[in-house]
């Protein structure tokens, strides 16, 4: 199916469509080789709560972005390569129903679909991507993901010292290497996740113990976290979306037919 669109007009001619709907801080999307595979909205559990984003699947990335017009303009745009994506289907619980986890080295996180059945069309779309991926570039998946964060709502008090009680002044935080939500003072260290950043990043003092107790290890580092320093905790996918998911159409998955309507 992939095969049949690599050098379609019809394909090239929605690639050009999502880079416009980027706009100039969009990253380029149209090299040779890569095509839509589809598209839709899901709704991704960020920091604060769940918000809608729109997502594209291509046969080697997977792009998504906030939508501040849906089908005409997006912002706030990731890239994530495929070869770097494993997927886990989460059971549904409560509100949190049709949703999986998308975890990658740099970046791990939950989306939920509208439906069940949505849901199985973009796992087995997205799992056939990276499988294809693999299988032409030679290479093996990514044994190393990180961290799914938890949301802020599921902790009132720190995870770690089960003490302090989070409020204007004691901030959450995150750490980095588990993602549980901890105080400031229980996450006071850093260590360098590659991964994640070039720069040392906040963990728990459970975390940064392990780290510790080889004096060998590369990533140790002993720098505390300023209390005023929340080291790149705000998430950017907490902003706000004009777009609605309740407006959303069911994805749109492309097959070998080219008169198919263009969906963006």
């Amino acid at each position: 199916m992939v095969d049949k669109l690599v050098n379609s007009e019809a394909n090239a001619r929605r690639i050009g469509l999502v880079e416009g709907c980027f706009g100039s801080a969009g990253q380029p999307l149209i090299v040779p080789g890569r095509v839509l595979v589809g598209e839709g909205v899901l709704t991704k559990a960020c920091r604060k709560k769940p918000k809608p984003r729109q997502f594209f699947l291509f046969n080697d990335l997977l792009v998504y972005g906030n939508i501040i017009i849906n089908k005409k303009k997006y912002n706030k745009q990731h890239i994530i390569p495929l070869e770097e994506v494993k997927l886990k289907s989460l059971e549904d619980e409560a509100q949190f129903k049709n949703g999986w986890l998308i975890c990658t080295r740099g970046k791990s996180f939950a989306v939920y679909a509208a439906t069940a059945t949505e849901k199985q069309e973009w796992m087995a779309h997205i799992n056939k991507c990276i499988d294809d991926l693999l299988k032409k570039s030679g290479k093996k998946a990514s044994a190393e993901h990180a961290a799914v964060w938890i949301p802020d709502s599921e902790a009132n008090t720190c995870m770690h010292c089960k003490k302090v009680q989070f409020t204007l002044v004691n901030r959450r935080h995150h750490c980095r290497k588990c993602g549980v939500v901890v105080c400031n003072g229980c996450s006071a260290r850093r260590v360098l996740l590659p991964a994640q950043s070039s720069k040392p990043l906040r963990v728990c003092n459970s975390c940064f113990d392990e780290f510790s107790k080889s004096s060998n290890n590369a990533n140790f580092s002993s720098n505390e976290a300023k209390a005023t320093d929340s080291s790149g905790e705000e998430d950017s996918d907490d902003d706000e979306s004009n777009g609605n998911i309740q407006d959303a159409k069911a994805p749109s998955f492309y097959g070998a037919k080219e008169e198919e309507p263009e969906q963006i």
